[in-house]
């Protein structure tokens, strides 16, 4: 029995065992002893993260995936969620465990994927997978490129980002149309911001919104005062800052907004 990918769901079934292997093996058990892959599809990655020593979860909206999981790995039946991960709260298998995020991510939610993890941070000690490429990259890059953006700055607030390898579209059924990338993002040991963190990700994604103008212009609707939007900082494009910048920008915002 094998299962048709369905287009609306954003499948692309992998079909080779040693890139699924690889990506098996981009997690590095450290700091977690749970992990859930999301979107097994008919387990490929599945049936590696079950040979290592770790308990796997795996959570699957398709039906037709979720009897295919249950028929073909007996033991993981008990562990399969058939949910839509974007809608599912974390907390109602792993408690506030700690526990790894893997899977081949459809493309087509993967940057939810994303933004989904940041919010369960506290809980998600290290995360891995296979994007479309420009996503992974986007996610990895640093400030001056132009692929750098809102998910760049969230995610490496957070997390150590490593780009690992390039998947070509021949090993899926069926291939999509572009490359995909496989990361690995690890959390910092102290992760926690100088700054109000829902602040930080007001800056940051007001300022990225558009990201052609200079940060004078973009955080205009802020309400900042005069004397701080005179800050040499604010002369920047939102490209031009790193990480640590925009850290430091809202903690000047957080400021200047008390007074």
């Amino acid at each position: 029995m094998s299962i048709r990918a369905k287009k609306h769901l954003g499948q692309h079934f992998l079909n080779d065992d040693n890139i699924a292997q690889k990506i098996a093996n981009t997690l590095t058990f450290k700091g977690y002893t749970k992990v859930l892959e999301i979107g097994p599809g008919m387990g490929v990655l599945t049936k590696f993260l079950l040979e290592k020593d770790i308990e796997t979860y795996v959570i699957e909206i398709d039906p037709e995936s979720v009897e295919y999981l249950k028929a073909n790995f007996l033991k993981l039946e008990p562990r399969i969620i058939q949910e839509d991960v974007l809608k599912y709260d974390f907390k109602n298998t792993f408690n506030n465990e700690p526990f790894a995020i893997t899977g081949n991510f459809p493309y087509n939610i993967s940057t939810q994927i994303v933004f989904k993890a940041l919010e369960f941070r506290h809980q998600i000690p290290e995360f891995t997978g296979m994007f479309q490429k420009e996503v992974a990259e986007r996610i990895c890059h640093k400030e001056g490129s132009k692929a750098y953006g809102i998910l760049s700055v969230l995610v490496q607030a957070f997390y150590h980002a490593e780009y690992l390898f390039t998947v070509p579209p021949q090993v899926f059924s069926p291939p999509p149309k572009v490359e995909s990338g496989v990361l690995r993002l690890v959390r910092k040991t102290d992760f926690s911001l100088p700054c109000c963190e829902k602040l930080f990700f007001k800056v940051v994604k007001t300022g990225f919104q558009q990201r052609r103008k200079t940060l004078r212009n973009s955080l205009k609707n802020l309400n900042l005062s005069d004397n701080l939007r005179e800050d040499v900082i604010f002369g920047q494009r939102p490209e031009q800052l790193s990480v640590e910048e925009f850290i430091r920008l809202t903690s000047m915002i957080e400021k200047d907004l008390m007074v």
